[in-house]
């Protein structure tokens, strides 16, 4: 069985977890665009506070979406760029998988910097490349490092970690295995007997080049998590 093309989630939760479980007991986090609250269980070490605008609902009929979503866990609803907390009243803030859906993010860490206490924790998680998701809140298809590297030290972030996941030959298979259903939700068609094969076959050969790859995450991968600390 192939796997490659299907541990972007994976990856990025191990990530997480390991992050997570890294931090002193104690501490106060802040999930800011917590959505249904999935990494809430790493955080039983911490005191969780959980954000989000709480306006999506799971279905829609552009790109993909999720079908049901569950905003009754949030404890704070409100816009990303102004959360009702007071200056440096949080140890750490979480932000997976929102920056894409924020119009304009470089507001957000304006207010992760103004919630945030000095030295506190930021982690980090987006795509470097996605497709049109949880429509219309979808204002961006990624970021590159290079994103983080220029705008985190001018809010007066030190990056300390930061992991791409995936390479190359990961995130083409990743979108491979779309092949099909693209091909009946935009073209209205089943993929025959000789398209299946042909695309099992492309899997073979990227699973092969994913195992062999050393660098080719420098041209593209699935995301960027980052871990910073807001300077004293």
């Amino acid at each position: 069985m192939f796997t490659v093309g299907l541990n972007n989630l994976s990856n990025r939760e191990q990530w997480l977890e390991a992050t997570l479980k890294s931090l002193p007991a104690g501490l106060t986090i802040l999930d800011a665009g917590a959505g249904e609250c999935p990494y809430k269980k790493w955080c039983s070490h911490l005191n969780y506070i959980s954000q989000d605008f709480g306006q999506y609902k799971g279905t829609g009929e552009d790109g993909l979406q999720t079908g049901s979503w569950d905003n009754t866990k949030l404890d704070i609803v409100s816009d990303i760029i102004a959360i009702p907390l007071e200056d440096a009243s949080v140890d750490v803030i979480m932000c997976t998988e929102v920056f894409e859906h924020i119009p304009n993010p470089l507001d957000a860490l304006k207010e992760f910097q103004r919630l945030l206490k000095p030295g506190g924790y930021l982690i980090l998680t987006s795509p470097f490349v996605s497709f049109t998701h949880f429509a219309p809140y979808h204002f961006s298809s990624g970021f590159s490092r290079f994103y983080y590297q220029h705008h985190l030290p001018n809010f007066g972030f030190e990056i300390n970690q930061m992991d791409l996941s995936g390479n190359f030959f990961d995130y083409v298979a990743q979108e491979n295995r779309r092949i099909k259903w693209v091909a009946d939700k935009y073209l209205g068609k089943k993929i025959n007997l000789l398209e299946k094969i042909i695309i099992h076959l492309n899997l073979w050969v990227l699973q092969k080049y994913a195992k062999q790859d050393n660098s080719s995450q420098d041209l593209v991968c699935y995301g960027i998590h980052v871990l910073a600390r807001k300077k004293a």
